[in-house]
C-alpha cells in the first residue's frame, strides 16, 4: 500500500508544481523539509536498535496525511 499511495502522492505533487505560482514553492518548501526531517527521523530509530517495521508504518502515515492534504 505504501508504494500505490507514495505514487498518488507523486502525481498530485507534480500537478500542483505544474501549476506554479506560491503554493507550488510552498509545496517544494514542504516536501523538502518532511523528507530531511524523515531521514533523519528513521536513521535515529535504526541507530536505536528500532524496527523496519516501525519506520514504514511511521512513512504511510505521512504519506496518508499528504495524500488527504493533496486531494483537497
Amino acid at each position: 500500500m505504501l508504494a500505490f499511495e507514495s505514487q498518488q502522492v507523486i502525481a498530485l505533487r507534480m500537478a500542483k508544481l505544474a501549476l506554479g505560482g506560491p503554493e507550488a514553492t510552498q509545496e517544494v518548501s514542504q516536501m523538502i523539509s518532511e523528507k530531511a526531517f524523515a531521514m533523519a527521523e528513521a536513521a535515529t530509530h535504526m541507530a536505536f536498535g528500532g524496527s523496519t517495521h516501525e519506520v514504514v508504518r511511521k512513512y504511510r502515515r505521512a504519506v496518508r496525511a499528504n495524500r488527504k492534504r493533496l486531494m483537497r
